[in-house]
């Protein structure tokens, strides 16, 4: 039995020993382990990665039996900051405007009866509007919003570097409410602009000089897209829940990489309920813009003389369940439709050698045509089939469109 002892507490000695020794060792070279596994041929096994379940009715093919994982949310955007806020300038659009001291009664008899009764000579102001704009070319052209410089008799921009410069308006489109600016200075800095299509969902940073306090960045995501501001706008906008404020109107909203994929232009603000309600001009179109005014000082866009929206599908309508093209609500008189036949009820199908798959597509194909151009339309009236030919013209400024359609709306 003193044997049997002896030998267990011999054993118990060199194992503390050993494990003393290999603590030691750790210490000193931590990668001893792993060194020593490798001598020995055992790998370490590899941490668990999370797959994407595979979905049977998938074909199975080798992209699905990949191992994929989630890519990680950077931490910081400075870098995408950093790359697009040089090009992004502050604007000041000042305008003299003349006003009367009247004085008005407190009592609403009163006023009512009496009106505004001037107290002296008329006395002239200057009122200045905040803005933002977007460097589009190294040469000096900056995008912004019409309503910012609008009426403006005076421009100055405050570039990034510090340097205050004046402006000249080239050219405005009021239906997108964008204008371009040429700006006397040197060494701009042109943004970059996104090739990829921006999808809901991706990661947006708005950057401009909201409520004139100096250049701020908020992020958001893209909310929607393909967002109509109004029944007659010609063009599509971006959603986003970016913050934009009185100021950010004409700056930029760019993607995580710092691309420019939109030019912010109006929100929905809280007295309406809305909150996180913004939209930008998306950059394609705000480029487009950009070279017409250049090269002709104005934009050129196709126009049908027409309203339509979705179709309306009914058991009577004559259509599949599924039916594309777009229902006209409104025939605009004397307007290229109102000439060709075309009547309020109509479904288009087809412009062209083309179907009409939505509004949208109908839209766009609309605006990229010439006037001038002449077109088949195809379609169903009361469920039978008829085409016409008409021949495009100039689309009208927004500002005649809009009344018009409330008077034919009873508005």
């Amino acid at each position: 039995m003193n044997r049997v002892a002896r030998t267990i507490a011999f054993i118990a000695r060199f194992v503390l020993i050993g494990l003393a020794l290999a603590f030691v060792i750790a210490l000193i070279w931590p990668q001893s382990g792993d060194a020593l596994r490798a001598r020995l041929g055992l790998t370490p096994a590899a941490p668990a990665s999370v797959a994407r379940p595979v979905d049977s009715s998938e074909p199975n093919d080798a992209d699905h039996a990949q191992t994929l994982q989630a890519p990680a949310a950077p931490s910081s955007y400075a870098s995408a900051v950093a790359r697009a806020a040089p090009s992004v300038v502050n604007i000041y659009a000042n305008r003299m405007v003349t006003e009367q001291p009247v004085l008005r009664y407190s009592d609403p008899s009163l006023q009512r009866i009496l009106g505004d009764i001037p107290t002296g000579p008329a006395q002239r102001r200057r009122e200045q509007n905040l803005g933002s704009g977007v460097i589009l070319s190294s040469s000096g052209y900056v995008l912004t919003n019409n309503h910012v410089i609008a009426g403006a008799q005076n421009i100055q921009v405050l570039l990034y570097d510090g340097r205050v410069a004046e402006a000249s308006v080239v050219g405005s489109d009021p239906d997108t409410d964008l204008a371009v600016l040429k700006v006397n200075a040197s060494d701009l800095p042109a943004i970059h602009l996104a090739k990829r299509p921006i999808r809901v969902g991706d990661v947006v940073l708005a950057i401009g000089n909201p409520f004139g306090i100096g250049q701020t960045v908020t992020m958001g995501i893209v909310s929607a897209i393909g967002r109509q501001l109004n029944a007659v706008s010609p063009e599509d906008f971006i959603q986003t829940d970016a913050a934009i404020n009185f100021g950010n109107s004409g700056g930029a909203l760019v993607n995580a990489r710092g691309n420019l994929v939109g030019i912010n232009t109006a929100l929905l603000g809280r007295a309406s309920g809305a909150e996180g309600i913004s939209f930008a001009i998306p950059a394609g179109t705000a480029k487009n813009v950009l070279d017409q005014i250049i090269s002709t000082g104005h934009v050129v866009r196709g126009w049908l003389g027409i309203e339509y929206t979705s179709v309306p599908i009914s058991a009577n309508s004559g259509l599949p369940p599924a039916a594309r093209g777009v229902w006209v609500t409104d025939v605009y008189p004397g307007g290229p439709a109102a000439e060709a036949g075309i009547q309020a009820g109509d479904v288009l199908l087809q412009i062209g050698t083309q179907d009409i798959v939505d509004p949208s597509s109908l839209r766009h194909r609309e605006i990229a045509m010439k006037p001038g151009t002449k077109v088949k339309v195809s379609g169903l009236r009361a469920g039978r089939p008829f085409s016409t030919t008409l021949t495009l013209t100039q689309r009208p400024p927004l500002s005649v469109l809009a009344p018009q359609q409330q008077q034919q709306q009873g508005q």
